[in-house]
C-alpha cells in the first residue's frame, strides 16, 4: 500500500466529481472567526460547494487571517454577501435551494434523517449564538448532528464539515458503481 500522488490523486477526485452530486451551498450567518471561515472555505472547496452566502458579520474569505486556514482555496468558490441571515436564506431560496439550518433547536431532527439528495443550502450561525431566530424562522428544515460524548456542541467549522459530508454521502450511497482507485 502506498499513498496516491499527483496524477493518480487527481484521477480519483475527478471520478467522484463525475458522479454529479446535487448542488450544495452554504449560508454563513455571522461566523466571525476568520479561522473558522477559512476552515469552512477549504472543506467547501474540497467537497465542491456551489456557492457561499455570507451574511452579517461573517469574516471575508479573502482576509489575511482567513487565508491562514483556507490556503487560497477561496479561488475555487463563488460567494455573495447579504445584510443578514434572513436575506441570505431568501437569496438561496431564490436560487432554488432547500435551506437547512444546522442548529440545536427544539424542532431539529438528526441530520442523517433529512433528504439531502437535492439542491441544499446549509445554514450555519455564529460560534456562540448559533443561527438567529429570524433566520431559523425562514428555513425549510432544521437538523442537528447527534453526539454521544460529554460535550454538547461542536465548533462551527467542524459542524459544517460533517453536515457537508452527510449531504454528499447521501448522494454517494445511491450510486450503482463507485469511482475506483487508480491501479
Amino acid at each position: 500500500m502506498s499513498q496516491l500522488r499527483g496524477t493518480d490523486l487527481k484521477r480519483l477526485h475527478r471520478g467522484w466529481k463525475r458522479t454529479s452530486p446535487p448542488p450544495l451551498a452554504l449560508i454563513l450567518e455571522s461566523v466571525a472567526s476568520p479561522w473558522n471561515v477559512g476552515a469552512i472555505t477549504r472543506t467547501a472547496a474540497a467537497l465542491g460547494i456551489a456557492h457561499l452566502y455570507l451574511s452579517g458579520d461573517t469574516a471575508s474569505p479573502r482576509s489575511a487571517k482567513t487565508q491562514k486556514t483556507a490556503l487560497g482555496t477561496d479561488r475555487y468558490l463563488s460567494w455573495s454577501t447579504h445584510d443578514d441571515g434572513p436575506s441570505a436564506v431568501a437569496a438561496a431560496r431564490g436560487d432554488d435551494y432547500y435551506v437547512v439550518a444546522v442548529e440545536l433547536a427544539n424542532e431539529s431532527v438528526p441530520m442523517h434523517t433529512l433528504d439531502l439528495h437535492r439542491p441544499v443550502a446549509l445554514l450555519l450561525g455564529h460560534e456562540d449564538r448559533g443561527v438567529s431566530a429570524a433566520a431559523l424562522a425562514a428555513v425549510d428544515a432544521s437538523a442537528f448532528l447527534p453526539q454521544v460524548g460529554r460535550v454538547g456542541s461542536l465548533n462551527v467549522a467542524t459542524a459544517a464539515s460533517i453536515a457537508m459530508y452527510e449531504a454528499r454521502r447521501q448522494h454517494w450511497v445511491t450510486l450503482d458503481e463507485l469511482p475506483s482507485l487508480p491501479d
